[in-house]
């Protein structure tokens, strides 16, 4: 008897009309930027997430485009306590690909370093200023680690230039080493309201990141 009733409840509740469809109203979808900002924020949590943020940090300090800060932000918002140990990841292997485009721009810059200069268009500009380069190099690498100018440009020519290899590594290290404890430690102190200032305006902001990068591209072609 019980089955039956149990049978006969569940055939009216098979027929029985969704209630956001019988109102006529249809779940909000997700737009591609929310639906990868939620899945970088679920990586966060992926057994290897930190060897991912380490690659991509690796090969941004030498021929990747895209700034690590774009991974870091939110794994940091999505685990908090892990923002020290994820600024540290970040810092490390930004500093070891440091010195691998130092190593390009010292060995192998006629077949790796002169395209990538010249895939950024600084190439011709270059030629012009490194006669000068080591006598500020260790400012300008520090520029270039802390600020939105591309860090890999100078990274390929400390080591076309010979800038003294301890040098480009503590002004490396200080400057990758600031900016991304500095991020790390802000997300961490403000991490709830700016985790829903991100949410509410990931368009916006994201757009602004981007205007904001390739303004460094910008500023680097008149430093150059």
């Amino acid at each position: 008897m019980s089955d039956s009733f149990d049978a006969a409840s569940e055939d009216a509740d098979a027929g029985r009309p969704d209630a956001s469809a019988a109102d006529g109203v249809d779940k909000p979808r997700r737009s591609p930027l929310r639906a990868l900002y939620d899945w970088t924020l679920a990586l966060a949590g992926h057994r290897r997430a930190e060897w991912a943020l380490g690659l991509i940090s690796f090969l941004e300090s030498s021929v990747f485009p895209i700034p690590p800060d774009v991974m870091l932000m939110p794994m940091v918002l999505a685990a908090r306590e892990r923002a020290w140990r994820l600024a540290t990841v970040c810092t490390l292997a930004s500093v070891a690909g440091g010195l691998a485009g130092y190593g390009i721009g010292l060995f192998l810059f006629d077949t790796i370093g002169q395209p990538i200069l010249d895939f950024y268009g600084y190439a011709e500009k270059f030629t012009r200023f490194q006669d000068s380069y080591n006598e500020y190099g260790a400012w300008i690498v520090f520029g270039a680690g802390f600020s939105p100018i591309p860090y890999k440009v100078f990274t390929i020519a400390s080591g076309v230039t010979q800038l003294d290899i301890l040098t480009f590594f503590l002004a490396s290290a200080l400057s990758r080493g600031a900016r991304f404890f500095l991020v790390a430690g802000l997300l961490w102190r403000f991490g709830t309201p700016i985790r829903a200032f991100i949410e509410r305006w990931l368009g916006l902001l994201t757009l602004l990141f981007f205007l904001f990068l390739f303004g460094g591209f910008l500023i680097l072609k008149v430093l150059l």
